[in-house]
């Protein structure tokens, strides 16, 4: 959903489809105008697009896949311009939530949190010895000689103390 398509609706339709009011949408995209890059190459999406498409991934609780092939872009892209929406906003300090909650009798409160957060995987580093190993699996493959101590992976992993 673009934002073409949607400013023509009333305070309450844009609320129940946003999440916000258009006030604090337009005061958001005020705040995001002085990062607008004025030079190099033009962004595929509208500043209001962009920021409609961080608006739904925070609602929504879409992949950043599923995001951003709503808007016809990729997923590092969606990634990126999540970030870099959400560091502006953050540092304008005008949204944000209370930091106090009200208090006072009658107030019952029943409250959920979801983390639903996308990092990158943190793979681990291939190790000396993997590579050494790699190295004499593909030089026996190339070579055909069966001198070499023909290993598994399993003894592999117990010569390396990490077996059973």
């Amino acid at each position: 959903m673009r934002y073409h398509d949607i400013k023509h609706l009333d305070a309450a339709k844009f609320k129940r489809l946003v999440g916000i009011q258009p006030a604090t949408f337009h005061q958001m995209l005020a705040e995001l105008k002085p990062f607008e890059p004025t030079f190099g190459r033009p962004p595929k999406l509208l500043l209001e697009d962009r920021l409609m498409l961080a608006l739904s991934y925070w609602r929504e609780y879409r992949t950043l896949l599923h995001t951003g092939m709503s808007y016809g872009i990729s997923e590092a892209s969606a990634h990126r311009i999540v970030r870099h929406i959400e560091n502006i906003l953050i540092n304008s300090n005008q949204f944000h939530l209370p930091k106090k909650l009200p208090q006072g009798t009658g107030i019952d409160w029943e409250v959920v949190l979801v983390d639903a957060t996308e990092i990158p995987i943190e793979r681990p580093k291939k190790t000396k010895a993997l590579l050494q190993w790699q190295a004499e699996v593909s030089y026996r493959e190339d070579a055909g000689d069966s001198s070499l101590p023909n290993r598994t992976d399993s003894e592999y992993l117990f010569c390396q103390g990490k077996g059973t």
